[in-house]
């Protein structure tokens, strides 16, 4: 029998997608977790029941749980930081993670070209930074739209010439794209733009390209039919959060990524399968988001109370946000989605140890009440995003309390329509319950 789990982030990320992977990779014994969407910037915690712990980033969150990784072409590599991340899971005993890995051939590469571009651009923009991972997510993905086939490619670090050349190109680029640009004169626009301006860069990286090029199994798109017509549990794995989403996201606080469930839908088009399939959508008990943009439901006592050691402080991504749990949102996201089956809880303990618990059920904005977000009406509109950025900035929260942590699975599900797969209580497998 096949099966396949898609999840999502039905926020702004850090909803608990790595925990939500690891238990769905345990319980099924799913032979392969794929990345459909996002980069190298993912932060997917996972704690295994003997203990272990793992941020991962690039390879799937079942491989703690003995999960193969697949990532897709809607995965953006960035090679060094793998290498980086394969080492500490050999560390943690979790054998060769390269040797349970498929790459398809046309992931994008992030190059450090792209990262400097990302962070000069921030620097640049001072107070009105839009929020980012620093990563070089969108800068790589503008890349490959305006220059095609010059973009990297996984499937270019076999090749070193190929590679050599791509990587000058970038570098050129990448080093254009400053003229339009009003640098501070300060020693991190400095320091950022040190890649863009060393010609001895794109040779520098080239050994450890091809390092990250021997490890990996490259494959053609067609090796995810192959995986899927295997019998078993395949996982699929999104990044980041729909609320962030390039098209549905709230402009221009929001990645350069697909980050619903349409690429997921894709690709199982893609390779014809035909068996069934389970969509979960996942939500922190709460609200939360890094950095700028809108967060309607924020309450800077709250975010006291629930201090988030792995989610602190970044220089790129900003401080750490959190609000009370925000229906509307949920709504939204659901619609931008499509139909879920059921919702993965997470954190449910950490709200349970409040003195008292609300949801933000509306809006108040000027006289009007506000309990719906349209979606863009026809194709996708930045302009109608930028609409409700600016509504959701002006836009005061109406909380009301509820009786405890216990009762929102049954409020969701008369919200929101949809009913509670999974109740997380902690971090690892043993502390979730699964309800489908």
């Amino acid at each position: 029998m096949n099966h396949v789990f898609l999840t999502v982030d039905l926020g702004f990320g850090d909803a608990g997608k790595g925990a939500v992977v690891d238990l769905l990779a345990r319980r099924y014994e799913a032979h392969t977790v794929v990345r459909y969407s996002g980069g190298a910037q993912a932060g997917h915690r996972v704690v295994a029941p003997d203990g272990r712990e793992h941020v991962f980033s690039q390879f799937g969150s079942g491989a703690l749980a003995g999960a193969a990784t697949h990532l897709s072409r809607f995965m953006l590599i960035e090679p060094l930081a793998m290498l980086e991340e394969a080492r500490h899971l050999r560390a943690l005993g979790a054998g060769e993670p390269f040797e349970r890995a498929s790459v398809d051939a046309r992931a994008l590469v992030i190059t450090p070209f792209a990262r400097a571009a990302n962070r000069l651009s921030e620097l640049a923009r001072g107070d009105a930074r839009h929020g980012s991972c620093g990563m070089g997510v969108g800068e790589t993905v503008a890349d490959a739209l305006a220059h095609g086939e010059r973009a990297l490619f996984a499937g270019d670090l076999a090749d070193r010439d190929v590679l050599y050349g791509k990587l000058r190109f970038l570098q050129a680029a990448n080093r254009a794209k400053l003229a339009r640009l009003s640098l501070p004169d300060t020693p991190d626009a400095a320091a950022e733009r040190a890649p863009l301006d060393d010609p001895a860069w794109p040779e520098r990286l080239l050994d450890d390209y091809q390092d990250w090029a021997g490890l990996a199994r490259l494959v053609p798109g067609e090796h995810l039919r192959a995986l899927l017509r295997r019998p078993g549990v395949v996982v699929f794995e999104g990044a980041q959060g729909v609320l962030l989403d390039e098209w549905r996201g709230f402009h221009p606080h929001t990645t350069w990524s697909t980050t619903t469930l349409a690429n997921a839908d894709t690709l199982l088009r893609e390779a014809g399968y035909g068996g069934a399939a389970t969509r979960l959508g996942i939500t922190r008990a709460y609200a939360t988001r890094h950095g700028a943009g809108p967060l309607p439901s924020e309450d800077p006592a709250l975010g006291a109370a629930l201090p988030d050691a792995r989610n602190r402080f970044g220089a790129w991504q900003g401080g750490f946000r959190v609000g009370w749990l925000d229906i509307v949102l949920l709504r939204y996201a659901l619609a931008a989605a499509g139909p879920l089956d059921g919702l993965a809880l997470t954190c449910l303990d950490r709200l349970a140890a409040l003195p008292a618990a609300f949801v933000c059920r509306a809006y108040r904005d000027g006289d009007a009440l506000v309990r719906e977000l349209p979606l863009a009406p026809g194709a996708p509109s930045l302009g109608h995003q930028e609409a409700l950025t600016r509504l959701l900035l002006r836009a005061r929260p109406l909380l009301s309390p509820i009786a405890g942590a216990e009762t929102l699975p049954a409020l969701l599900a008369a919200e929101l329509g949809v009913p509670a797969a999974l109740l997380s209580y902690g971090p690892s497998a043993e502390h979730k319950q699964w309800m489908l």
